[in-house]
């Protein structure tokens, strides 16, 4: 069971999708990263390319803060923006990590490590904004799970995201 947040925090909101880079991926990605810096909330990502570093740079631009959980050992690797390069050394395995601290994922874009991060966040209950992401369907289930709630711009994602915070808060 997830721990109640706390009105007096920032909220953590986790940002994922491919670390490749895309320039309307990006693009996306960096919006978000702002709007929820000028929201007061924190950006934790996977801290590397493509989408992370997108967001991480948003975050930066809008004079708020970011942290990268990263794959390997050294925090050389977190993208340039990062405000806090944390390195884990478990490979994708620092999903479960990512997830697990944010009480709502926004997914933009991704690649296989984006579905992991969306399933680990759905399986423990997490809120999962998608924006331009994956589809997902139960076995033999012709409609996407509903798990997913869809965002057509990045300002609805953020606002949809800061209202399941809101949520979390008041219910708890």
């Amino acid at each position: 069971m997830a721990t109640p947040l706390r009105p007096d925090r920032p909220p953590l909101i986790g940002v994922c999708g491919t670390s490749r880079d895309d320039p309307a991926t990006n693009e996306m990605a960096e919006r978000v990263g702002g709007l929820i810096a000028a929201r007061g909330g924190i950006v934790l990502c996977g801290g590397l390319g493509g989408v992370m570093a997108a967001a991480a740079r948003g975050a930066a631009r809008a004079g708020g803060f970011s942290i990268g959980l990263l794959p390997g050992d050294s925090p050389e690797e977190a993208a340039a923006d990062v405000s806090l390069a944390i390195p884990t050394g478990m490979g994708e395995m620092r999903n479960a990590l990512i997830v697990r601290a944010c009480p709502v994922l926004i997914a933009i874009g991704g690649a296989y490590g984006t579905i992991s991060e969306i399933a680990l966040a759905l399986r423990s209950g997490r809120s999962v904004i998608g924006l331009d992401t994956w589809e997902i369907r139960p076995p033999g289930g012709h409609i996407a799970d509903p798990g997913i709630r869809r965002a057509r711009a990045p300002d609805e994602a953020v606002n949809m995201a800061f209202a399941a915070i809101d949520g979390a808060i008041s219910s708890a």
